[in-house]
C-alpha cells in the first residue's frame, strides 16, 4: 500500500506494533467467527445490517466471543460513526460528551452514531439513566456489551429500549477457523512459515476466548526462533509459555467443564470440604466464571441442605453478592469459604423431594379446585357463593394453629414435606409431628 507521502511499506511497519487480535478484526460478516444464530442469512443482526437500520442492543456473552468486534463491524457496515466508551473508566461527563457529538453528527452530517459501551453492567443507575433520552429519541444507537445477565445489571427502562442478543461461547470449529484465517490472511503472519504442533491444545489453552487465542499466537511467534528452514514451529511448550499457565485439562466448551462442576457439587453434597476445595481450585485454575460457581452453590444450598441449616442459603446468596462486588482474584476466597461451609452443613433434600412429589400430583390430577373456605372473596357475589366461608384464622387459636384442610379434597391427607432428623430440620420435624397428631 502507498500512502500520501509515497512510503510503500509504512502501513506494514505500523502493523508490527498493532496487537494481532486488533489486526484480525473482520470487516466482512463472512470473516466473523461464530454467532450464526445472529449472523446467518435471515437472522436478526444480519437482517438489520442488510437493511442498514441499526437498533439499540445489549450483547451478552462470555469474554472473547466477539462482542466488541461485532459492534465495530455493525457500525462499519451500516455506515455509522462509532464512539466507544468503557464503563470501567467513563463517567456521566463522558457519556454526555458522546451524546453531544452524536447530536452534532445527526444535525449537521445526517449521519447516525453508534455508542458502544463495553462492560455496561459496571455503569451505575445514574450513568445508565443518562443514556435513556438520547436512546429513545434516536440521537444515538446504543450497543452495550456485558458478561453479566443484563436482567440483573441493566436498568429496566434501558432494557425496554434495547434488544438483548446472547452471544454463545465459540466452539472448536469457530476457533479453528480463527487460527486458519489468521495464518492465511494476517498482514504479518501470512508471510511467515508457521507450523502449529497441536491446534486442539492451543484451543484448550484459550478457554474459548478468541482474544486470548490470538494474543497467545502472537506472543508464541515472537518467542520462537525459526529453524534452519526458516520455519516457526509453535510447540505445546511455547504456547504454555506464551499463555503463562500450566496446562490444566478444563475446557469450558467440552465435557470436562461439566465433569468438574459435577464433582464439586457432589463433594459438597457428600460433606467432603477437602474435595470441594480441590475441585473449586481446578475450576479457578481453568478460568471458570466465578458467578457460575456461586449460582450453583445457591441451588445446592436449597436442594441438598435446605432446612437442615437455613443459614446455608443466606451464606450462598451473600457469597454471590460478594463475588459480584469484589471480582477476581479475591472472590476465590469467598467461594472457598462458602464451599467449605456448605460441605460441613447437615444435609437434607426434603424440600426438593416435597416439591417433586407435589409436581407429580399436579401431573396426575391436573388442576384441582381450591377449597371454597380458602378462596378469596373481594366481591359481594363471591361472598354469596360462600367463598371464604368457614375459614378459620390460625392466629385466633391457641399456639396459632387450628385443625383445617388446606389441600384440595382429593388429596387432603397427602404429606409432601417429610423433614429429616438432621440439623435444624429435626426441630421442625418435632413441631410438625405434634401438629399432625391434632389432625382428625
Amino acid at each position: 500500500m502507498i500512502d500520501l507521502f509515497g512510503n510503500e511499506h509504512n502501513t506494514e511497519i505500523e502493523n508490527i506494533y498493532v496487537p494481532l487480535a486488533e489486526r484480525m478484526r473482520p470487516v466482512r460478516l463472512e470473516d466473523f467467527a461464530g454467532q450464526k444464530h445472529l449472523l446467518d442469512p435471515g437472522k436478526p443482526i444480519r437482517v438489520m445490517i442488510e437493511k442498514k437500520e441499526p437498533v439499540s442492543m445489549i450483547l451478552w456473552g462470555p469474554p472473547g466471543v466477539g462482542k466488541t468486534t461485532l459492534a465495530i463491524l455493525i457500525s462499519f457496515l451500516v455506515e455509522s460513526e462509532f464512539i466507544q466508551l468503557s464503563a470501567v473508566s467513563a463517567g456521566v461527563k463522558d457519556v454526555r460528551a458522546a451524546i453531544d457529538k452524536a447530536d452534532y453528527n445527526l444535525r449537521t452530517k445526517k449521519k447516525r452514531t453508534i455508542l458502544f459501551i463495553d462492560e455496561i453492567h459496571r455503569f451505575n443507575k445514574a450513568q445508565q439513566d443518562s443514556l435513556l433520552q438520547s436512546v429513545e429519541s434516536g440521537i444515538v444507537t446504543l450497543i452495550g456489551a456485558t458478561t453479566e445477565n443484563p436482567s440483573f445489571e441493566v436498568i429496566s427502562p434501558l432494557l425496554s429500549r434495547s434488544r438483548i442478543y446472547i452471544l454463545e461461547e465459540l466452539n472448536k470449529d469457530d476457533l479453528l477457523f480463527i487460527i486458519s484465517n489468521t495464518l492465511e490472511n494476517d498482514s504479518i503472519l501470512s508471510k511467515l512459515d508457521i507450523k502449529i504442533e497441536n491446534r486442539k491444545f492451543l484451543i484448550q489453552l484459550s478457554n474459548g476466548d478468541a482474544r486470548k487465542l490470538l494474543n497467545g499466537i502472537d506472543l508464541a511467534v515472537k518467542l520462537t526462533t525459526p529453524d534452519e528452514n526458516n520455519v516457526i514451529n509453535l510447540t505445546n511448550e511455547v504456547f504454555m509459555e506464551s499463555f503463562q499457565t500450566n496446562y490444566i485439562k478444563y475446557d469450558k466448551n467440552l465435557e470436562e467443564h461439566y465433569n468438574i462442576i459435577s464433582a464439586f457439587i457432589k463433594s459438597i453434597r457428600g460433606s467432603d470440604p477437602d474435595a470441594a476445595v480441590y475441585w473449586l481450585a481446578r475450576m479457578m485454575k481453568g478460568g471458570e466464571e466465578p458467578k457460575f460457581i456461586a449460582r450453583r452453590m445457591i441451588i445446592l444450598a436449597s436442594e441438598d441442605i435446605g432446612n437442615a441449616e437455613p443459614n446455608a442459603l443466606i451464606m450462598a446468596t451473600n457469597a454471590f453478592t460478594a463475588v459480584n462486588y469484589i471480582g477476581m482474584p479475591e472472590a476465590a476466597l469467598v467461594l472457598s469459604q462458602t464451599a467449605i461451609y456448605l460441605a460441613c452443613c447437615p444435609k437434607s433434600n426434603a424440600s426438593y423431594l416435597a416439591l417433586s412429589a407435589a409436581k407429580e400430583d399436579i401431573e396426575k390430577h391436573n388442576a384441582l379446585d381450591v377449597p371454597v373456605h380458602l378462596r378469596n372473596a373481594p366481591t359481594k357475589l363471591m361472598k354469596e357463593l360462600n367463598y371464604g366461608k368457614d375459614y378459620k384464622y390460625a392466629h385466633d387459636f391457641e399456639n396459632n394453629f387450628v385443625e383445617q384442610d388446606y389441600l384440595p379434597e382429593e388429596i387432603k391427607d397427602k404429606i409432601y414435606y417429610e423433614p429429616t432428623n438432621n440439623g435444624a430440620e429435626s426441630d421442625l420435624k418435632k413441631r410438625l409431628i405434634k401438629l399432625w397428631s391434632k389432625r382428625k
